[in-house]
């Protein structure tokens, strides 16, 4: 693939020194959903690398168990994680109450487990429609609920929900996950009074079109490539460790004051 200003480009994370390193962030414990694969994997590692005490669930044993492989064999602390269907909501808050006692209460939740399945107005059913909102906008609110009150010991805390620019943008096919990812931001900002009087912040991150393996191998045509070209400001493809590294930032107290919004990490495309 061309390398020009043109065509959209993939890069690889960058290494070492020229990343920032988070000390507030050394030693503390990390809940992320969905962290097994895509970009809750690149989540997962970077706060590891961070020594970050991490937890993650996800429905994908292999990718998880191989996760946590690279990461110990890597030199830093093996995840805690588990496989967890995040619709059954007790089996999400039993993880959570479970990590937590392994690792201590969180000082960081991820909220980003989500599946963009596509499908057509016409095709929702009901029984479809509550399984979309059970995946994409509920376990977010309950994982919350499950871990404020180790953030209310701890004195302070940050939750990262996972949004998307794709609702924004106008983006067809989804319609479901359109009104779940929608959703966060109602999420972020009607908790954030609440949960600020506790020091725990609360905001939003809204990826555009992610390289993952499965956006590639589903969505990736020659005519996605056009549309990255087309409204992409930046050339490159976004890919998940761009989106890790502003999960990073909020979760450590360089971001101390940042609550309530929403961060855009999507090459300029909304």
């Amino acid at each position: 693939m061309s390398h020009s200003l043109t065509t959209p480009t993939s890069r690889a994370a960058p290494q070492g020194a020229s990343l920032s390193m988070f000390p507030s962030l050394k030693g503390r414990a990390v809940f992320v959903t969905g962290g097994g694969s895509g970009i809750g994997a690149a989540i997962v590692a970077a706060f590891a690398e961070q020594g970050a005490r991490v937890a993650f669930i996800d429905v994908a044993r292999e990718a998880s168990e191989a996760l946590a492989g690279r990461l110990a064999d890597a030199g830093h602390e093996r995840p805690w994680w588990r496989i967890c269907d995040v619709r059954d909501v007790a089996a999400l808050q039993s993880a959570i109450a479970d990590a937590a006692n392994a690792l201590g209460d969180f000082s960081v939740l991820v909220n980003n487990v989500a599946s963009d399945d596509r499908h057509t107005l016409e095709s929702v059913t009901a029984e479809y429609y509550d399984e979309r909102m059970a995946i994409n906008e509920r376990p977010a609110f309950f994982a919350i609920q499950s871990v404020v009150p180790g953030m209310r010991r701890l004195g302070a805390g940050s939750v990262v929900n996972l949004g998307s620019t794709g609702w924004q943008g106008k983006g067809a096919g989804y319609p479901c996950y359109a009104i779940a990812k929608s959703s966060v931001n109602g999420l972020t900002r009607g908790l954030a009074k609440t949960l600020g009087q506790d020091r725990i912040r609360i905001n939003t991150v809204s990826p555009g079109w992610v390289m993952t393996e499965r956006q590639i191998k589903l969505w990736l045509d020659a005519q996605g490539e056009e549309e990255l070209k087309r409204n992409q400001c930046l050339p490159d493809r976004l890919m998940p460790h761009d989106i890790a590294r502003m999960v990073l930032f909020l979760a450590s107290d360089d971001a101390a004051m940042c609550t309530a919004q929403e961060f855009k990490v999507d090459a300029g495309w909304v």
